[in-house]
């Protein structure tokens, strides 16, 4: 356990400030570009187009083109994209947790492996704590790294400006938070929100939860 408390806290977007379901958009993906949905996710998936378009490799623009070559399918760019994106709800059980770090005085951001789609859709969909008030907000494919890599980590340490091991880190992989870890900060793999508390909380930082 850490010998003092965090003075900065990363959370990330998917499956912990907001929830997805990849296979939704796989289905919405399919009835757009006249395809099957597990060709659809295979492309996205097995083929690693996701993966570099969130690592900011390629835009949406070559992703799209990228698709339709490996898939066969022509579509419309913008439909596509919006059936790619409308997976996500708030994962409402959280939001006190982080409000509860903004009381205590604690400052917050984001670190995720996202794209442009995705985030402007969930910017769209006008939840309240997007983007909120976020001291930093780290999006893997504006910053060209995507986690586990060791590039995106210094990009958000720099950016917090605490010293790497005052710095908490939250996220539903446990890859992402062993290597969280590897650059010397605190981490801690999300479960639920009341479990996240109870941590931070031992972690030496009252809550008021």
């Amino acid at each position: 356990m850490a010998s003092r408390p965090p003075r900065f806290v990363y959370f990330d977007l998917g499956n912990v400030i907001a929830l997805f379901d990849r296979g939704v958009a796989a289905r919405q993906m399919a009835a757009v570009a006249g395809i099957t949905p597990d060709a659809a996710l295979e492309a996205m998936m097995d083929g690693g187009l996701q993966r570099r378009l969130e690592s900011g490799a390629i835009d949406w623009g070559e992703f799209h083109a990228q698709f339709g070559a490996a898939t066969g399918s022509t579509s419309d760019p913008a439909r596509l994209a919006d059936a790619a994106s409308d997976m996500f709800t708030l994962n409402v059980p959280i939001l006190p947790v982080i409000g509860a770090l903004e009381k205590a005085r604690v400052r917050t951001g984001i670190l995720s492996n996202t794209c442009a789609p995705h985030w402007e859709h969930l910017l769209r969909r006008r939840f309240a704590i997007l983007p909120g008030r976020f001291a930093e907000i780290v999006l893997s494919h504006e910053v060209r790294a995507a986690k586990p890599d060791r590039a995106i980590y210094d990009i958000a340490a720099a950016r917090a400006g605490v010293p790497p091991e005052e710095i908490l880190f939250v996220d539903d992989l446990a890859e992402n938070v062993a290597a969280a870890r590897e650059a010397g900060w605190q981490a801690e793999v999300f479960v639920s929100a009341p479990d996240l508390a109870d941590r931070i909380a031992r972690r030496g930082i009252n809550l008021g939860l």
